[in-house]
C-alpha cells in the first residue's frame, strides 16, 4: 500500500501501518508500508486498540459503559452492581457493598454497610463478639516500642491476620464510617511490624463496630447547600517522631461528605503551629 495514498484516503486513522524492514523492501517497491493486524506495544496507535479490545471484551461480558467517563463501567446483577474502571492499562474492580435507605417521607437519604461489617465480623469469628462503647479511648498510646522484640513474639504475630483486618477496616471507614479514620490510620502505620498491643486495638475497634453496625450516614434535603468545614490535630502525639495527627470532616446536607485522618509531615513544637499545620 503506497503511504501518501493510504494518508490521503483517511486508512491511516483506521488502521496500524509501518515502514517494511530493511532486507525485506522488493525492488521497486520500496515506496510500500506494510498493515499490521495486530497492534504493537509502543505505537501511538495501541493504546486506541487496548482500549477497542477492552470495550468488546467488557461488552461481552454484560457491562454498561459510563457515556459521560467512558473509561468506567457498570454491570447490575439483581440488586447488587459491579463497577469496572479502566485507567491506561490497570482495571480497577469495585463492589461496592453500600446500603441506601430512603426516607421519602421525612426527606432522609441515609447510607450504611452494616451487610458489610457482618462480613468482616464472620471473616475473623467475632461475630457473637461483645460491642465496644468507643473504638479508642483518651490515653491509647501506640508506638514502635510495642511491635514484637523477641523471635517467640515475631512467630505469634505471624499467625495474625492483622494487616488483612487493618484493610477491611480502612475500607468501611472510606466508605461510610469517619468515626474511625483516627484509628484506623493509626494501626496502618504498623502493618508491616504489628505488635499484639496493635492487635488487640484492631479487636478493639471491630467489637466497636458490632455495636455500631446499624450506623448510617444521614443526609436530608434541605434549599440552602452550604458546605462546613471542621478541623483538628493532636500535639506530637506519635510516641516514634513525635509528629502530630492532623483531621478534618466537610459536611453537606446535614451528612459528612470527605473526611480523613493522616500524620503530619512537618515536626511542630508548639500546639498553635500543629494546628495551623
Amino acid at each position: 500500500m503506497d503511504v501518501k495514498t493510504a494518508f490521503l484516503n483517511g486508512d491511516l486513522y483506521e488502521d496500524v501501518f509501518m515502514k517494511q524492514p530493511e532486507g525485506f523492501m522488493p525492488e521497486g517497491q520500496e515506496h510500500l508500508v506494510c498493515k499490521l493486524k495486530k497492534s504493537i506495544y509502543g505505537l501511538k496507535k495501541a493504546s486506541r486498540q487496548w482500549y477497542l479490545k477492552f470495550d468488546e471484551v467488557m461488552k461481552k461480558h454484560g457491562f454498561l459503559k459510563n457515556q459521560v467517563d467512558q473509561c468506567t463501567y457498570l454491570k447490575m446483577s439483581g440488586n447488587n452492581f459491579t463497577i469496572l474502571v479502566l485507567y491506561v492499562d490497570d482495571i480497577l474492580l469495585a463492589i461496592i457493598g453500600i446500603e441506601i435507605h430512603r426516607d421519602r417521607v421525612n426527606e432522609l437519604l441515609g447510607l450504611t454497610q452494616k451487610a458489610y461489617i457482618e462480613q468482616v465480623l464472620t471473616r475473623y469469628n467475632m461475630q457473637h463478639c461483645s460491642p465496644s462503647i468507643a473504638p479508642v479511648v483518651k490515653g491509647d498510646v501506640f508506638g514502635s516500642f510495642q511491635c514484637p522484640k523477641t523471635e517467640a513474639e515475631k512467630v505469634q504475630i505471624r499467625m495474625i491476620p492483622y494487616a488483612s483486618v487493618v484493610g477491611s477496616l480502612m475500607y468501611a471507614q472510606v466508605c461510610t464510617r469517619p468515626d474511625i479514620a483516627y484509628i484506623a490510620g493509626m494501626l496502618g502505620r504498623y502493618q508491616t511490624n504489628p505488635g499484639l498491643d496493635h492487635w488487640k486495638a484492631a479487636k478493639k475497634v471491630i467489637r466497636y463496630l458490632q455495636g455500631t453496625k446499624d450506623f448510617k450516614l444521614t443526609y436530608r434535603r434541605s434549599d440552602n447547600l452550604e458546605v462546613v468545614g471542621y478541623s483538628d490535630s493532636d500535639f506530637a502525639k506519635c510516641k516514634d517522631d513525635k509528629k502530630s495527627t492532623s483531621g478534618y470532616i466537610f459536611m453537606l446536607a446535614g451528612g459528612p461528605i470527605s473526611w480523613k485522618s493522616h500524620k503530619q509531615q512537618l515536626k511542630t513544637t508548639l500546639t498553635m503551629m500543629a494546628e495551623y499545620v
